[in-house]
């Protein structure tokens, strides 16, 4: 099938891999454009262009769909149909217009649960056992469009979103490359309304403990946000990231103070429930077991996170 392939983060690659490995002609891939990174803020190409430059692809990275010259760029490249994949951008009308075969996108949930921009991570932060993929015809609304196909997954009870990420990106891309094969066949579904909320961006206000919750809860944000924003804490005033806990079996006395550092760098969380934090990153430090950090740390009687 002679495919236009919109997309353009790590998640994306996977799919225009295999969209390459099984044979369709991918005749032009639109990404983002090239953004400054690192100290001297130079200019990166997104990771989906360099697929496509190493694969001799056409790329273009418009700062915008909307315009008269981007739908006629897109006619002039005559696709049966577009791919997207976290391009980053939401695609007007005439541009869903276009490909005969439609506009199919890869989303990493099973819709209509978690429509939006960070599905995986609101997953793991709700403490989710299942999540998936699904691929739909995108319509005018975020996320909105016919369900085609969808694959699950478990949730591991220690995974993060990174990892989960990880597994989800070639999950999406096996699943794409099916419903392309069964196009013709499929009877897309309607998703209908959802109770679920929009799965919006994260930002670092989300990365404050609040030792009163559950212990399950506060594990739950631990694992969401790794690898960003990092849940953290204070200790000895200055700022420490956690990226892993475990949640202690049994329960604590209720009387005593949520964030009260116990044995071992457990913590007593809300409800009687404590968690045993693994993984930490004191500032300006790399990341390093909480064992070892302890032990250039020492916990003060009775000191109470944050403190």
């Amino acid at each position: 099938m002679r495919i236009v392939f919109m997309g353009t983060p790590d998640f994306a690659v996977p799919c225009l891999q295999a969209l390459l490995d099984a044979g369709h002609e991918v005749c032009g891939v639109y990404t983002q454009p090239d953004k400054p990174k690192g100290r001297g803020y130079t200019l990166a190409p997104p990771p989906v262009k360099v697929l496509a430059q190493q694969a001799g692809i056409p790329v273009f990275q418009p700062k915008t769909l909307r315009t008269p010259k981007a739908a006629e760029q897109l006619r002039t490249l005559a696709p049966e149909a577009v791919v997207v994949v976290a391009y980053g951008k939401i695609l007007p009308k005439d541009i869903l217009a276009i490909p005969p075969k439609g506009c199919i996108n890869v989303h990493a949930s099973l819709l209509p649960a978690y429509r939006g921009a960070a599905p995986i991570q609101r997953s793991v932060l709700n403490g989710d056992a299942v999540t998936g993929v699904t691929t739909m015809f995108m319509a005018d609304g975020v996320d909105t469009g016919d369900i085609l196909l969808q694959e699950k997954t478990p949730i591991g009870r220690e995974e993060t979103s990174g990892e989960l990420h990880d597994r989800l990106a070639p999950l999406g891309a096996a699943l794409l490359v099916k419903t392309l094969k069964q196009l013709d066949e499929i009877k897309p579904c309607p998703q209908g309304e959802t109770t679920t909320p929009y799965a919006s961006m994260l930002d670092k206000s989300m990365s404050p403990i609040d030792w009163t919750r559950p212990a399950s809860k506060i594990h739950s944000q631990i694992c969401g946000l790794n690898p960003w924003p990092v849940a953290s804490t204070t200790y000895g005033g200055k700022l420490l990231k956690i990226y892993a806990a475990e949640v202690t079996d049994g329960s604590f006395d209720r009387s005593v103070c949520p964030g009260t550092i116990l044995d071992d760098f457990t913590v007593a969380c809300g409800e009687g429930t404590a968690l045993r934090l693994t993984e930490v990153q004191p500032a300006g430090k790399k990341r390093m077991s909480a064992s070892g950090f302890l032990c250039g740390h020492p916990v003060p009687q009775n000191a109470v996170l944050p403190f």
